[in-house]
């Protein structure tokens, strides 16, 4: 006779709230952007709920990765990129949720109450939308020590403007960095994230330039990280990341090149970084 009394037989288990689900690196990351997306300026305004902005990501050397624009508010925008896979970024497989470490964010507070599109004013918050996009996306790429980061689509190419001040915080705790960050790990996650993104542009086929050059900058970023752990284990100083000159192997990455037609001569492509500012860390 079983042991199980007739309570045991009929109790019933309580369903889990699905915040619960995640691993605890999962939920640790979650907390922080919570807590980023919740975060007040000096007026008392939450950042994230700017409708108009700019926002990019960095791994864990604090290297930038990716820039964005939006104008249905950051908060939507950053959730989208980082929690619910619903981006062109994500559902590509370029941008790796789990190589974002921090996040900063411009607000333009000024086009809040900007909606309706169309308008003069809805033109003039779009146009400096881009400005600042573009402008975040140079400094990006001025701070890379690839010269290089994983935008599929290059910003539209715009005058350089002064941008607001950006809210700039980390979105791992240092347990979770601890052990993300080892260096060994990192490679065997970049090598998958290559793998995935090199699996939708053969799935595809059909795919845009700007997605094989997202696959050939990480490529580069996987060889530097391979080539650096090298070099710690020969205890060697690190190599230049010059070392790897990536203009030569994606072409311009300061404005979109257009795509070239059917059975048309490629022109051919200037390397030029002139527009880019050189900034002391």
């Amino acid at each position: 006779m079983s042991s199980h009394g007739k309570a045991s037989l009929n109790a019933k288990k309580k369903v889990p709230k699905r915040n619960s689900l995640p691993a605890d690196d999962v939920q640790n990351f979650r907390t922080l952007l919570k807590s980023f997306l919740s975060e007040k300026d000096s007026e008392g305004r939450v950042v994230a709920s700017a409708k108009w902005g700019v926002y990019a990501f960095y791994d864990y050397d604090g290297e930038p990765i990716y820039v964005g624009q939006t104008n249905e508010k950051l908060r939507v925008r950053i959730q989208r990129h980082l929690t619910n896979q619903r981006t062109d970024a994500v559902a590509m497989r370029i941008l790796d949720i789990f190589e974002v470490a921090e996040v900063a964010v411009w607000p333009l507070w000024e086009f809040q109450n900007v909606t309706k599109k169309g308008t003069e004013a809805f033109k003039e918050a779009q146009a400096r939308l881009n400005q600042c996009e573009y402008t975040a996306y140079l400094d990006a790429i001025a701070k890379s020590r690839y010269k290089a980061i994983l935008n599929e689509k290059i910003p539209p190419k715009s005058k350089r403007c002064d941008l607001p001040t950006p809210l700039r915080m980390p979105l791992v705790s240092d347990q979770v960095r601890e052990e993300r960050e080892h260096p060994d790990i990192r490679i065997a996650r970049r090598a998958e994230a290559i793998s995935r993104l090199a699996a939708v542009a053969r799935e595809r086929g059909e795919v845009s330039a700007g997605l094989r050059r997202a696959l050939v900058v990480q490529a580069v970023r996987l060889t530097y990280l391979a080539a650096q752990r090298l070099a710690y284990v020969e205890a060697r100083p690190d190599p230049k990341p010059e070392a790897i000159d990536v203009l030569q192997l994606t072409g311009p990455v300061l404005e979109e090149f257009p795509e070239p037609k059917e059975d048309s001569e490629p022109e051919e492509l200037a390397l030029d970084l002139d527009d880019v500012e050189e900034y002391d860390e």
